[in-house]
């Protein structure tokens, strides 16, 4: 059976590396962008990828985009959910449209996009859901609570799905954690922090100062896309049984095992961890 695989959030960064690299490998990609045109023009000599217009706070654009895959192969080997933003605001900062819309497209839009594309999983004899959160969903940060909040929800999501849909339906689940990535996603952060008034001259500026030196330190040399679309080719094709969590990074690793040597509670079980050395 020819392989299929469909990507949210697949524009730029992540998502866009993987798309290029299973469709490199044969794969049929469905890469979903808010700009068709503008994609598709840009990687038209890119054999096997194919972009198309998936806006994950609309379930019917999710519905409209999985109903073209199903009546193209009948069928969805791999799905990968890997739109979602960044934000960098504390709760007391934020306002509420702001929260509603972190929520709308890095949790609401995973579940839109799971539900649509369900049916032509369990159409495969070898599907995988994958799901990009970050360490962030293991690890609460400063700053980054309502990001963590949304990534933690992501988490709990995909390891509850996990409980029945191998046993179930065949299709293998994993939570894809990276940490500090090279791409637009910290700019366009730090751009929205910009926009809404900057830094802000209150009470939560020594934090957050201190909070972002820290950040910058720890991360001066973040990963690649490249490096994290590699990890997920390995998992994709190599790795059997398939990890319910997988970092992807050393420095991600060792990020959140800090936070399991100072949990009594047994947590390092709890993650089922999976490290991957690739020289990163």
């Amino acid at each position: 059976m020819h392989k299929i695989m469909a990507i949210t959030g697949a524009s730029s960064g992540i998502g866009l590396a993987t798309a290029l690299k299973f469709a490199e490998l044969g794969w049929t990609v469905y890469a979903g962008t808010r700009n068709v045109t503008r994609d598709q023009d840009q990687y038209a000599d890119v054999a096997n990828l194919h972009f198309m217009e998936m806006e994950v706070t609309d379930p019917a654009s999710m519905e409209k985009a999985f109903g073209v895959i199903e009546q193209k192969h009948g069928h969805l080997d791999v799905l990968l959910c890997n739109a979602g933003f960044g934000f960098l605001r504390a709760l007391g900062q934020a306002s509420f449209e702001e929260i509603q819309s972190v929520f709308d497209t890095n949790v609401y839009g995973v579940m839109h996009t799971i539900r649509a594309g369900l049916p032509l999983l369990r159409k495969s004899d070898s599907a995988h859901l994958i799901a990009t959160t970050s360490i962030g969903g293991l690890v609460g940060q400063p700053f980054n609570e309502i990001y963590c909040a949304a990534k933690f929800a992501v988490e709990g999501l995909l390891e509850s799905l996990a409980t029945y849909y191998k046993p179930a339906f065949g299709i293998d689940v994993t939570l894809l954690e990276p940490g500090a990535i090279a791409t637009n996603f910290n700019a366009t952060v730090m751009d929205h922090v910009q926009k809404t008034g900057g830094i802000l001259e209150d009470d939560y500026k020594p934090i957050l100062t201190q909070y972002m030196a820290a950040f910058a330190s720890r991360n001066s040399i973040p990963q690649t896309s490249e490096s994290v679309a590699d990890v997920v080719v390995k998992l994709v094709t190599e790795m059997e049984p398939k990890p319910l969590r997988l970092r992807t990074s050393e420095k991600a690793e060792a990020f959140v095992q800090y936070k399991v040597s100072q949990d009594p509670t047994g947590l390092e079980g709890m993650l089922n961890t999976r490290k991957l050395h690739l020289n990163m």
